[in-house]
């Protein structure tokens, strides 16, 4: 399966359509009836995704260690998601992380063009996910970028305004790194793995990692639409960045769909497919989704940590027992992940057809 080199049609900026002043949206961004936020059940709305204070995984303390152990543990086996608070990265940063790219999203779409992408390698300025002529879109824009390994990192491809915006990223990207490498410890401890065999099965040091800053535009008909359709992350780790002011992320919970409220300065921590493989189906990826607003945009930045591109993936022999034989059939992320460029966000389709017939 190769991907095109070009989109099937011509892009359509959602923001430039939202910007028009329509009333009502095109067909292309309808979705069919069962899969409209109108029509799917919301759980019970006090209900959310577990809070956890990972500053105590530094603790002396050894029960205020192991107590946040375990919430994580629980969090990944019950929900596949999380928040994180007192994650050591600078409030401030995560604030101009923001604030830069809303001004990036504002700048005039001649600029922004100027960064147009292909589904090559998806770098640059998006408004779609999938090459499948005829799909329904999803009511967003996007900027995606690499950071890792280094050898596809290139600043270049980066918007050059705001000024501040390269810069940002860099020491943001550095950051979520480290803090995905300590998350990476405590998911193979939690596994009952050494603390490094996890990040080593991922490629150790080189291990890949990009970001995608979602913009979702004002929509008309929110209920017809979604930002971003039901789908689980096929890499490894995913830290989001949520928009402070405006809720619009998913989580499917009990065939329910649970709406994120985002605690200040926290970020959003999902277990992506590779993860799911690796760990042999202990920990799973969620299925999560983007509804979109009516009266307010939304921004939201993705940075998603993977193994290294070429290494094969499979579920790690500690983890396979004579009563839980391996579930998965090894993939290389690079094979893995040409699915999601040709098909778009697909549900947990992907992972799910790498089941072992053993």
């Amino acid at each position: 399966m190769e991907c095109l080199q070009s989109w099937p049609e011509p892009v359509v900026r959602v923001q430039s359509l939202s910007e028009s002043g329509i009333t009502s949206i095109p067909e292309r961004y309808i979705k069919p009836i069962l899969h409209r936020p109108s029509v799917s059940t919301e759980f019970d709305p006090h209900v959310n995704i577990p809070v956890i204070d990972l500053q105590n995984i530094f603790s002396n303390d050894r029960i205020l260690r192991d107590d946040t152990l375990k919430s994580i543990s629980r969090a990944c086996r019950e929900w596949g998601f999380f928040q994180i608070v007192n994650h050591g990265v600078s409030h401030q940063l995560m604030r101009n992380m923001r604030e830069v790219w809303r001004e990036f999203f504002k700048l005039p779409l001649e600029i922004k063009q100027e960064y147009a992408n292909s589904p090559d390698t998806y770098e640059g300025y998006g408004s779609r996910l999938g090459v499948e002529k005829g799909a329904k879109l999803d009511w967003c824009d996007y900027f995606f970028l690499n950071f890792m390994p280094l050898s596809l990192r290139n600043p270049t491809k980066w918007p050059a305004l705001p000024t501040s915006c390269r810069e940002l990223v860099a020491e943001y990207g550095e950051e979520m790194v480290k803090l995905c490498g300590i998350l990476m410890k405590v998911l193979s401890v939690n596994l009952g793995l050494g603390e490094d065999e996890l990040q080593n099965a991922f490629g150790g040091e080189e291990i890949g990692a990009c970001l995608r800053v979602n913009f979702y535009p004002k929509c008309p008909q929110p209920d017809l639409t979604l930002g971003l359709s039901p789908h689980s992350d096929p890499g490894g780790i995913t830290l989001l960045l949520p928009d402070e002011n405006v809720a619009g992320l998913q989580v499917r919970k009990y065939h329910n769909w649970i709406t994120v409220k985002p605690a200040p300065n926290a970020f959003i921590v999902n277990i992506g497919d590779q993860i799911q493989v690796l760990s042999n189906a202990i920990y799973k990826s969620v299925e999560h989704r983007v509804i979109v607003n009516s009266g307010k945009e939304r921004v939201s930045l993705a940075f998603f940590y993977n193994p290294k591109s070429d290494k094969s993936i499979q579920p790690m022999k500690k983890l396979v027992t004579k009563n839980r034989p391996p579930l998965y059939e090894a993939m290389t992320f690079d094979e893995y992940r040409v699915y999601i460029r040709m098909k778009g966000p697909s549900g947990k389709t992907q992972v799910d057809s790498l089941k072992s017939n053993t």
